[in-house]
């Protein structure tokens, strides 16, 4: 952890940030079904859209955290301003794509944004984020997968 760093939050989650974040976990799990649920047609691809905007949106959010922990340095680690940069980048060339393929990617960004975070979380001091960050990216990664298959 950056020496220079700003005093870090209390160690434990709160349940509010625990209810936000498994309630940000609806709508992947609402469209991942309707996308199997509706018939093909404009409603179905209308949802099919809404899960590849949101994967994109989350992945974006998930990037930008990357910032904010850059923001309490003093001298930012590169790796931490590249990687909330690079996030949302790959999400709006998957947004760009076909959905069933840039789910996909979505997908794949948030099993990679997970993955990233499993190392610098830990090194910036809140690594307590990450049990509730895998449940997350569990959940919204496959409901992507699930909606891709179904698209």
């Amino acid at each position: 952890m950056n020496t220079a760093a700003l005093p870090l939050a209390p160690s434990v989650l709160s349940p509010l940030a625990q209810r936000l974040g498994l309630a940000g976990l609806l709508p992947f799990a609402l469209g991942a079904l309707l996308v199997w649920l509706l018939p093909a047609g404009d409603a179905r691809q209308f949802v099919v859209q809404a899960l590849c905007l949101y994967a994109g949106v989350i992945s974006s959010f998930l990037g930008a955290i990357h910032w904010g922990l850059a923001m309490r340095q003093a001298t930012p680690h590169g790796g931490l301003l590249g990687w909330g940069a690079a996030a949302p980048l790959i999400a709006w060339v998957a947004m760009l794509m076909h959905p069933h393929a840039g789910l996909v990617i979505l997908g794949l960004l948030l099993v990679g944004c997970y993955l990233v975070d499993r190392r610098v979380y830990p090194r910036e001091g809140v690594g307590h984020w990450l049990t509730l960050r895998f449940r997350l990216s569990a959940g919204a990664a496959l409901s992507c997968f699930i909606g891709a298959a179904g698209a």
